[in-house]
């Protein structure tokens, strides 16, 4: 929070262009992690990831029905994992903090509103602020952990750039006491996995980040907490703006709607990284020693959260963990048992051909199921998301970067 506080003039002079101060923000989480240290990616490293990942999507191929999904193969530290997968933060977050400075602004008497005339405008820049520098933290946090680009599920980075973080991958085999490039690989082969679904099915980015959306439209501000956060705030004490704590601000919504959204949000995480998982075991097969400890390790790991993700679901009232993932990876290994590799990726066609929630409780049923020729033709499976979507930043008319090998 140094430094929040070191810029909270300068914000408050000059109101920021949405509801969260992202500048703000990624100057926070750049000082935590320096503080923290953030090594930097050694060329030994760079190489390594490199052919983790050209390794990893060649173990696939024979696995997996859908073609590989990596145009480019980096390794980047935690500065670089913020930066990179910033744009996707903003689409998720924007909508949320945009209720809780509202919220704040509610909190000014109608009668007062009047007399503040543009110095109402300090209230959302205020709010900015102590978001952004909060979500900064967060975001910090979370650096320091992820292992991958698709790491939580969610296509947080460019489209088609598979990335890993060496540091984070370093730290945590160190506490699974295993070899380093052992776990670079099944990291690696966790990313090329996320890489083929998010880029070969064109639909599937837009429906898991929308799934998040309108779950998070549903959360409802807690103007109680609000109140009871900004009434600790001390005006001729800039330090006591260190002590708020937006935790448990948001909270979803107890009605019909929300619980049938957050359903779709956990069946979509689900699915997605239980094919991941069964996918990436099944591939590794004999090949990798450990494959047994790491693959459960993962799961465990998947299905928990870490610290960091935790602060960041208390912040934004978003759990961005599949709760139903051993039961999501038994369905995928019941449809590659009874319809193959190919009539198991066929699945991800349409969304309308994805196994239920409901379909969760009897894999075998579902996977045993056959649709009729006539209902499969009667799918526009180019309909629902149209062109694969662009990586952030990208302009149009431009080729794809190459692959790296």
């Amino acid at each position: 929070m140094q430094q929040f506080m070191s810029q909270l003039q300068h914000l408050l002079a000059a109101p920021g262009s949405g509801p969260v101060n992202w500048d703000l923000a990624r100057q926070v989480a750049a000082s935590q992690l320096s503080a923290g240290g953030d090594p930097a990616v050694s060329p030994y490293e760079r190489n390594a990831v490199e052919e983790a990942l050209r390794l990893a999507d060649l173990w696939l191929e024979s696995g997996s029905a859908l073609p590989s999904g990596i145009r480019a193969s980096v390794a980047w530290n935690r500065n670089e994992w913020i930066y990179k997968t910033l744009d996707v933060w903003r689409k998720l977050c924007d909508p949320v903090a945009s209720r809780m400075v509202g919220a704040m602004g509610d909190l000014v008497p109608p009668e007062a509103r009047a007399q503040l005339g543009p110095m109402q405008s300090m209230v959302a820049t205020l709010g900015g602020a102590l978001f952004g520098g909060q979500l900064g933290q967060a975001l910090g946090s979370l650096a320091a952990e992820v292992l991958s680009a698709g790491d939580i599920g969610l296509p947080l980075g460019p489209a088609g750039t598979a990335a890993l973080v060496p540091a984070n991958i370093r730290d945590y085999g160190a506490g699974l006491e295993l070899p380093e490039d052992e776990v670079r690989l099944y990291v690696a082969l966790r990313e090329a996995a996320h890489q083929r679904l998010f880029e070969h099915v064109p639909w599937l980015r837009g429906h898991v980040l929308n799934a998040v959306e309108m779950y998070a439209s549903g959360i409802r501000v807690n103007r109680e907490a609000i109140e009871e956060a900004m009434g600790r705030v001390d005006p001729t004490d800039p330090e006591s703006m260190q002590a708020i704590a937006l935790e448990g601000i948001f909270t979803p919504e107890d009605n019909p709607a929300q619980k049938a959204s957050l359903a779709r949000l956990e069946t979509a995480l689900a699915l997605v990284e239980g094919w991941v998982c069964h996918v990436v075991d099944s591939a590794a097969g004999e090949r990798l020693p450990n494959v047994v400890r790491l693959g459960e390790a993962f799961r465990r790991r998947r299905a928990a959260g870490g610290p960091a993700e935790q602060t960041f679901a208390a912040l934004v009232g978003l759990e961005l963990r599949p709760r139903r993932l051993r039961e999501a990876a038994a369905l995928w290994a019941a449809l590659t048992e009874h319809r193959g590799i190919a009539g198991r990726d066929a699945l991800w066609g349409h969304p309308d051909l994805l196994p239920s929630d409901d379909d969760f409780a009897d894999p075998v049923a579902f996977a045993q199921a056959r649709l009729d020729a006539d209902e499969l033709e009667s799918f526009d499976f180019s309909a629902p998301g149209g062109p694969p979507e662009k990586a952030p930043g990208e302009p149009d008319g431009e080729d794809p970067p190459t692959a790296t090998s």
